[in-house]
């Protein structure tokens, strides 16, 4: 059916100005052959009166504790109000647009209600309304249970809805319309010359948005991974062409690294072997740690100690777990964890080497390395973080990406 999947973010469809633009995109895919299916987010952000946020804002925070599936009704308000007003704006145009919520574009969950998880989709009453030359506009973010009751998807879950619908579908490509224009090798609000990265992989995408990058969530790549459908972040107020995100990239673009991005409130955590040899519960620390709920990375293994690094927001809940068994340890506070990612870098020699002299050279402490066959990660005090990166993105000459 040649369709195409648009996703349009809550910038994009916050006021009439830009839906104007969002209307374009749309009217420009119909003009180029596609069938256009529209996924859309609440409009605009905290503070705004759509926003998501200020609707939960209305409520206590023990009803929303309590009370998980009225909290996701009023959370799927934002996109029903989206879809209904941009079916307006198209209407305006001459375009007959049919507004749904998720539940009724098919998305099936569980009911893991404010993060539930997709079960099933059945796309018969979308396809129809295409094949009645109809546009329809999906509230992304959303679902529904077997039972009728509507679910949410968890943080980004209008990407996630975008590529649960591309992939069943059979979409040509997802396109994820944001307010930049895709992904680029570093944050330029740290780096100015960072570059737009033309083609990337979906490993490389799924390590940039896992490791701080905010562009896409890493949900949402993993699933269009699975499909082979091509992702395109673009820009809606603007005709750049946006990064294409697919399984292989063209000769011309490869490279050692494509992008590199960052973790701030990071806190590492040691114990050593010497200080906990008549405790039992050091030999399986990690799992200890992992059933309490606490997500660990950069972990190390060494015969007289053991290192990870948490969330600073889990620090509490780690003391006590430790104390509780006795274990003692050692935290530094105040870190980041830097990512250097690269699909080009396996098997090239010299790289790492590379990144801690362009480091330790700087005056920049390296507290802990670890490395996969596509990224290798840097933890380092917060104060240095801008400073590092600007650094190794002058290094590996990343302005140069295109």
């Amino acid at each position: 059916m040649n369709i195409v999947v648009q996703k349009f973010g809550g910038t994009s469809v916050s006021t009439e100005e830009r839906r104007k633009q969002v209307v374009n995109k749309i009217l420009e895919g119909i003009k180029q052959g596609y069938k256009p299916v529209v996924v859309v987010s609440a409009m605009g952000r905290k503070g705004e009166p759509y926003a998501t946020d200020t609707l939960l804002s209305l409520l206590d925070s023990n009803f929303k504790e309590d009370n998980r599936s009225a909290k996701d009704l009023l959370m799927c308000c934002g996109e029903i109000i989206s879809s209904v007003i941009l079916c307006n704006d198209l209407y305006r145009v001459g375009i007959n647009a049919v507004p749904l919520t998720g539940g009724q574009a098919g998305i099936i969950t569980n009911d893991d209600y404010n993060d539930a998880q997709y079960t099933d989709v059945n796309t018969d009453k979308i396809e129809a309304i295409i094949k009645e030359g109809r546009v329809p506009v999906i509230c992304g973010f959303q679902g529904v249970t077997k039972e009728g009751y509507f679910t949410t998807l968890g943080r980004g879950g209008s990407d996630t809805s975008a590529c649960i619908l591309g992939v069943a579908l059979k979409a040509k490509e997802i396109q994820i319309y944001t307010d930049v224009d895709g992904i680029m090798t570093a944050d330029p609000r740290m780096v100015k010359n960072a570059s737009l990265i033309n083609e990337i992989t979906y490993n490389e995408v799924f390590q940039l948005a896992d490791q701080g990058a905010k562009v896409i969530h890493p949900k949402a790549v993993g699933l269009a991974k699975k499909g082979n459908v091509p992702l395109v972040i673009k820009n809606t107020m603007n005709n750049c062409k946006g990064t294409l995100i697919t399984n292989n990239i063209s000769k011309d673009e490869k490279r050692f690294i494509s992008g590199i991005t960052h973790l701030n409130n990071r806190i590492q955590v040691r114990v050593r072997l010497s200080e906990n040899k008549d405790v039992k519960a050091y030999r399986n620390l990690l799992e200890l740690v992992a059933k309490n709920g606490i997500s660990l990375d950069l972990i190390n293994i060494f015969p007289a100690h053991q290192m990870f690094t948490i969330d600073a927001s889990e620090k509490e809940k780690l003391t006590e777990i430790m104390n509780k068994a006795n274990i003692k340890f050692s935290m530094i506070e105040n870190c980041s964890t830097i990512a250097i990612v690269g699909a080009g870098m396996t098997g090239v020699p010299g790289i790492m080497a590379n990144i801690i002299n362009t480091l330790i050279n700087n005056d920049i402490e390296v507290l802990q390395t670890t490395d996969s066959n596509m990224t290798i990660w840097c933890l380092i005090y917060s104060r240095d973080i801008c400073k590092a990166i600007k650094l190794l993105h002058d290094k590996f000459q990343l302005s140069l990406v295109h």
